[in-house]
């Protein structure tokens, strides 16, 4: 099946970033489309809520203006991510937003949910949803996603358990929409692998931390630079979901990162209450893959360098 437009023009590579809670905001996520890949963020970072309207009108014009200054290399759309989750009290408020601006993309989390997506393609949008396994991602397709986002073992955030191969093969075997694939992704060999295994895109997102234009702070960038696939831990203590954070952020808040107790999986939460410890602010998430980083630096230099890369491993195959 060929892929929708959306996901093909105007990319210079096959890659959308990925929306990381925090961190992303719109000079990320202009710096990112303006470099040839999506750019995205969660409407929950704009806080208030009546900044999502503000950031929206600003991304929207400021690409359009980019495109109309540069006709020989427009920029690539952008996404918004919607949690979809009964947590989530400003769904609805952030989905008609994304109908005021024509968001492209909406990538949905923590929930697969009808309505939601009839929403986004009652403009025309296209529904990207996150799953960590085959059976939810039969379950968004069933109830209207466009596409999925296989999050897979090493993924930052809140991953899965699953290999890659196993994930990718169990979906390709029924499904031959658009299909991502996040998981330890940080250089151009890895994207080029993940289209050889099945996947059509690339999702990346922790590489992105360590970029001038992320709202991270400095030690956080620099722990994505210094840091390895063993500096990553695997807890749901935190959120009640399972997920991926740097050691050294648990240690600093005074926790052992390799004895953390399991939380209670029916609830989730960004503050731990015992201690005013917060998920994501003084808990850094990250994936495996930030070996591959070695330096802070625009997010369009990094981009180049995933080009780079990707044509080389192309060469390298002779495809």
């Amino acid at each position: 099946m060929a892929l929708p437009a959306v996901l093909t023009e105007r990319l210079r590579l096959p890659v959308v970033a990925s929306p990381l809670f925090i961190v992303s905001h719109p000079a990320l996520t202009l710096a990112q489309c303006k470099a040839g890949v999506v750019g995205s963020f969660p409407a929950l970072n704009a806080r208030p809520e009546s900044q999502l309207d503000e950031w929206l009108a600003m991304i929207t014009e400021e690409l359009a203006a980019h495109d109309a200054a540069h006709p020989d290399r427009p920029s690539a759309p952008f996404a918004v991510n919607q949690i979809v989750h009964a947590s989530n009290k400003r769904l609805e408020h952030d989905l008609m937003l994304c109908v005021k601006y024509k968001v492209p993309i909406v990538i949905s989390s923590l929930g697969a949910v009808p309505e939601v997506n009839a929403v986004v393609h009652s403009y025309g949008g296209l529904v990207l949803h996150d799953i960590i396994n085959n059976r939810h991602a039969n379950s968004a397709i069933g109830k209207g996603a466009d596409g999925l986002i296989a999050v897979a073992a090493g993924a930052g955030g809140h991953a899965g358990q699953l290999s890659p191969f196993a994930l990718v093969q169990e979906i390709r075997e029924w499904f031959g929409g658009p299909l991502l694939l996040a998981g330890a992704i940080a250089n151009g060999g890895a994207i080029l692998a993940a289209q050889a295994m099945g996947a059509d895109m690339a999702y990346i997102g922790s590489p992105f931390i360590a970029t001038e234009e992320a709202r991270a702070a400095q030690t956080y960038k620099q722990a994505i630079v210094d840091g390895a696939a063993a500096d990553i831990v695997y807890s749901n203590f935190f959120t009640g979901v399972h997920g991926n954070y740097l050691k050294p952020s648990i240690r600093a808040a005074g926790m052992d990162p390799d004895n953390l107790p399991e939380a209670d999986a029916s609830k989730m939460d960004f503050e731990i209450a015992t201690t005013g410890v917060k998920a994501w602010k003084d808990i850094w998430g990250s994936g495996q893959g930030i070996g591959a980083v070695k330096a802070i630096e625009p997010a369009a230099k990094f981009v180049d360098r995933l080009e780079a890369e990707y044509h080389q491993a192309r060469v390298r195959l002779a495809l």
